[in-house]
């Protein structure tokens, strides 16, 4: 689990840092027991209080004193009916929003905790693509089981939600424009940030749009 420091970052450098994190929350099944569901964040997006594509700018209120609280409060709302998981930054009214992952096996997280994720976000009545669990700030959460009455304004926490570094740091980061961010509120800036890798399965391709490639340096192997 990541130390509270780890969000004391400006926005920008945050939103690059939580790629290839990966996002675990456990819940209580009434077939399997408690089993953690987890997703590799894949896109980010980063928000301050001074430019007028963030919820900040629009003043504060109760709604969202999560993003003028510590670094690493966790601050969801509502979007298309939907919940949205972001986390504070360094700096008040600054944060980064999950904006897609992709499902994280491992021993922890056992593929078959998939089946369980697609029973929480069907499509049309129907099974959703393993790949497709993610792909969106409102299925991330849908898929993880993450509630807006129950984690906004709190913190990570041990045993039930945390955030880990499994060693990913992805080589490519890809760096565009914010996705549904009105006209003239600060829509040109190039907010937004993918893992080149996992470009397929961002909630809308990068590619396809103007966007600048991050080259990053690779972490140095231990031993």
């Amino acid at each position: 689990m990541v130390s509270p420091d780890f969000f004391d970052l400006e926005p920008l450098d945050l939103a690059q840092r939580l790629i290839g994190k990966v996002l675990r929350h456990r819940i209580h099944h009434p077939l399997h027991g408690d089993i953690w569901l987890s997703a590799r964040i894949i896109e980010t997006e980063a928000y301050y209080l001074s430019e007028r594509g963030s919820h900040s700018s629009l003043g504060y209120t109760e709604k969202r004193r999560a993003m003028f609280m510590d670094p690493g409060t966790i601050y969801m709302y509502y979007a298309r009916g939907g919940d949205s998981l972001n986390f504070s930054a360094q700096g008040e009214g600054n944060g980064v929003l999950i904006k897609s992952g992709s499902v994280h096996i491992d021993k922890k997280s056992p593929r078959s905790n998939v089946a369980v994720m697609q029973a929480m976000n069907p499509i049309n009545g129907r099974a959703r693509e393993e790949s497709r669990l993610c792909s969106g700030q409102t299925l991330l959460c849908r898929s993880l089981g993450l509630k807006v009455p129950d984690w906004n304004q709190r913190t990570l926490k041990r045993g039930k939600l945390v955030l880990e570094d499994v060693g990913i740091v992805p080589s490519q980061l890809i760096q565009s424009k914010r996705l549904g961010i009105p006209s003239g509120r600060d829509d040109h800036l190039p907010y937004r940030f993918i893992d080149f890798d996992f470009a397929h399965l961002a909630t809308k391709n990068p590619l396809k749009d103007d966007h600048k490639i991050i080259h990053k340096t690779p972490r140095p192997l231990k031993g």
